[in-house]
């Protein structure tokens, strides 16, 4: 095969897929996955048939692309608040079991209005802040916010949502089990919060894929919504998440070019690999731009849009034509770059294609 190519064990991503579900049901929460890692429908339904709820997108055309294929169970956990993706929101409102993501009076206002006008009734979750410093309401205007939502027409508020990631106080962390239990407590802050004022919250909402395990042990939440377990990465590896046996997803490469013993380039750069993680950043300390399998002293110091440079401690041994494979740091983002992945089927000495069908959704 043509290279770069990114190359899926299925095996083991069903193995992953069935891990984080035995989690979730031990835990006795609900396992609503983020397609944002694989934006693929197939995928996604490997995730469902493992017995999660339902799944979580960002944007609505990544609903639309989701729905087309037969997945009605979304939350769209972005902030809506512009007419024309309102207007798509109620198409697809009637098509599904939609859930909408709010965090501002203004964008509910809309909502409310355009579903009022459309004779539609929209769920909606809240999304509140737990240190990320993104989107989502702050403690402090939690409860004009929310009452405010509450009381607008064709609109249900049925919880509260939050995506925090490995950080604590405000700062990245390696202690993941530290930023989940940050993140359970900040919840129970914010349902306290709403429960005082007399609004009653059905969902409690949180878990990214570093969190999910931690936040899930606390008691306090109903829904966990983990993506990039499902193939892992380099990022997921430096946290203690996986293993390099459980990172299904790996960017084949070839070598087109060997001018020192002790380096290589490759075919892949900026245009194959994601670069928002970058190396050498605290606290990940991340070591080049990706793990090359094989080869644990490796490091992928360099990128140009067309060319990778791999730089080794000793005579690497490599040809002009010898194919390698690279765990990227961030593999949701790498997925994006491309129009299509290779499924290696468990039992199956092949390769499959399948489309990235919600690439590039960005509206």
């Amino acid at each position: 095969m043509d290279t770069p190519y990114i190359k899926i064990d299925e095996e083991i991503a069903r193995a992953n897929i069935a891990r984080m579900q035995a989690i979730a049901n031990q835990k006795g929460v609900q396992l609503r996955p983020h397609i944002k890692t694989h934006k693929s429908p197939e995928i996604a339904n490997w995730q469902l048939e493992a017995g999660a709820i339902g799944v979580t997108v960002a944007k609505v055309s990544e609903a639309e692309v989701m729905i087309k294929q037969g997945i009605t169970n979304l939350f769209i956990a972005y902030p809506i608040v512009t007419k024309t993706k309102i207007k798509r929101v109620l198409e697809l409102n009637t098509k599904s079991e939609l859930i909408v993501a709010v965090d501002s009076e203004v964008g509910a206002q809309l909502l409310s209005e355009m579903a009022r006008e459309a004779g539609q009734t929209v769920t909606v979750r809240l999304e509140v802040d737990t240190g990320l410093r993104r989107t989502g309401v702050r403690l402090d205007r939690l409860s004009s916010v929310a009452s405010s939502i509450h009381a607008l027409p064709n609109l249900v508020l049925q919880g509260i949502f939050t995506f925090k990631g490995a950080i604590i106080e405000g700062k990245a962390t390696l202690d993941t089990d530290g930023a989940g239990i940050e993140e359970a407590q900040l919840l129970a802050q914010y349902e306290a919060a709403l429960l005082a004022e007399g609004m009653e919250i059905d969902i409690v909402s949180a878990g990214s894929s570093p969190t999910a395990v931690s936040v899930a042990d606390a008691k306090t939440v109903d829904e966990i919504r983990p993506g990039t377990y499902v193939f892992n990465d380099a990022m997921q590896m430096k946290l203690g998440l996986c293993t390099e046996a459980q990172c299904a997803a790996k960017v084949v490469v070839t070598v087109v070019s060997a001018p020192e013993d002790n380096m290589v380039v490759i075919d892949g750069g900026s245009k194959t690999f994601a670069t928002d993680v970058q190396p050498n950043q605290s606290p990940l300390n991340l070591k080049g731009f990706g793990q090359v399998v094989g080869y644990p002293e490796a490091v992928f110091e360099r990128m140009n849009e067309e060319h990778g440079v791999i730089v080794f401690q000793k005579n690497h041994g490599l040809k002009v034509g010898d194919q390698l494979e690279v765990i990227p740091n961030h593999i949701c983002s790498t997925v994006n770059l491309h129009n299509r992945m290779f499924l290696k089927r468990t039992n199956d000495e092949g390769l499959s294609e399948v489309i990235v069908e919600a690439r590039g959704c960005l509206q």
